[in-house]
């Protein structure tokens, strides 16, 4: 195995909001070549941009004597370290959808060179690595698996959004196909994550490791999402009871609402599938899932029933949804549950009208057919307006500017004054 040092040459595979990012910290300290399969993609970040806005203008400045970006596969044949970071998503049955991870082995393994290590940090269930992709490596470069080459395992962290918990001030998992792999892997990281890193004992762990941070986290969400289910049938504000069972010191505050993204939302499901295939039904995960997946369609549900109590005609009436991103303060449209609202409304023949002023409306219209608006809304009111995604922007909405005299107003998200609100979870 080449030994890690200055002179080592990395390759990242794929510039997403993992990618990205990791080829920025990575070109602090190595020569680093970021690769894309989206001409689009390169072309912006050898402008300078970052339209996931994870790096800045300045960050990619500081360190273009190191990074290079390229759409073209060729240019990746000289690094002997290559990292994976495509997406891992579901396909519409809630399969593990590992086409992205297929193709980027099959990239690699036509330049990949004796002595060079490979490191995946896509979400997979355990045995992907070595099981699914190492075999492709192998087949692609007549190269023999922890004999020429060695593979390593570094489940990503990243927060879409999260300017606080960035990449280098979260723990890192590392692991490798080897003793020595392991340590290359390790020694690697521990270069740019300044919160430290965790050597887990086999690649199989770190990704169960990966897939049960965000199982976890989707089963009390979903938890909660019940409780506020039960509590609107009593009339109890769920914020309020939860606030009042925080006082303890271990109670876990979670809140309601839609899950959605490309992490919690889809990282059970390959957890899931693990288990199905040993012969285990997982009965709490697919429950959790179940209930996270129908919160859509129970909030456009509970809107509806308040505008028919407001005496309030649905056919035809307008509603507004203010924000439309997975979550707040992130460009991030990947797997957002508000489709789910969007698409339940629409049974009820009700016009709905769009405002998100992070979500790129052209990748909007492509991945879900739909219209949405940077601009603000302005001169129009509205029979409902629900309020999605907590978007910054959104502090200052006037609701009483959107309203009408019987409006109803929503509030996924805590928002809005109680005031102003008949209706949240």
């Amino acid at each position: 195995m080449t030994e890690i040092n200055k002179d080592t040459h990395i390759a990242i595979i794929g510039l997403g909001y993992v990618g990205l990012p990791l080829a920025v910290a990575f070109a602090k300290y190595f020569k680093v070549t970021g690769f894309d399969t989206k001409p689009g993609r390169v072309a912006e970040l050898n402008a300078g941009f970052d339209s996931t806005l994870e790096i800045s203008e300045e960050q990619l400045k500081e360190v273009k004597h190191n990074l290079s970006f390229s759409s073209e596969p060729v240019d990746i044949q000289f690094a002997r370290v290559y990292i994976v970071t495509v997406p891992t998503p579901i396909d519409k049955y809630n399969h593990p959808d590992l086409q992205h991870l297929y193709a980027a082995s099959r990239t690699v393994g036509q330049y990949l060179k004796k002595g060079d290590l490979v490191i995946y940090e896509s979400t997979v269930y355990p045995g992907v690595t070595e099981d699914e992709c190492a075999p492709v490596l192998s087949e692609e470069s007549g190269l023999i698996f922890n004999k020429d080459f060695t593979c390593g395992y570094s489940p990503e962290r990243i927060n879409p959004g999260d300017k606080e918990h960035t990449l280098t001030q979260i723990v890192k998992i590392t692991a490798g196909s080897t003793e020595q792999a392991a340590l290359n892997v390790d020694k690697l990281y521990r270069s740019i994550i300044t919160a430290g890193t965790y050597r887990a004992s086999s690649i199989r762990v770190a990704e169960a490791a990966k897939v049960i941070e965000n199982a976890q986290r989707d089963i009390n969400i979903a938890f909660v999402n019940e409780l506020a289910k039960i509590f609107n049938l009593i009339g109890l504000d769920t914020n309020d009871v939860l606030q009042a069972a925080g006082t303890k010191w271990n109670f876990l505050n979670f809140k309601p609402g839609l899950v959605g993204g490309h992490c919690i939302g889809v990282d059970p499901y390959y957890l899931a599938q693990k288990a199905q295939e040993a012969g285990y039904h997982p009965e709490i995960i697919l429950a959790g899932r179940r209930l996270n997946d129908g919160m859509g369609q129970y909030i456009a549900d509970e809107v509806i029933k308040l505008m028919v109590r407001k005496q309030i005609q649905v056919t035809d009436s307008e509603v507004l949804i203010l924000g439309f991103t997975f979550k707040e303060n992130c460009p991030d449209v990947r797997n957002t549950r508000v489709i789910d609202i969007v698409t339940r409304l629409k049974e009820y023949h009700v016009k709905i009208c769009i405002q998100d002023p992070w979500a790129d409306p052209e990748q909007v219209l492509q991945e879900y057919g739909i219209t949405c608006q940077n601009e603000e809304v302005t001169g129009r009111r509205f029979d409902a307006v629900i309020g999605a995604v907590a978007h910054q922007e959104f502090e200052a909405v006037d609701i009483a500017a959107l309203s009408k005299e019987n409006t109803v107003v929503y509030d996924i998200k805590g928002m809005f004054a109680p005031e102003f609100t008949h209706g949240r979870l």
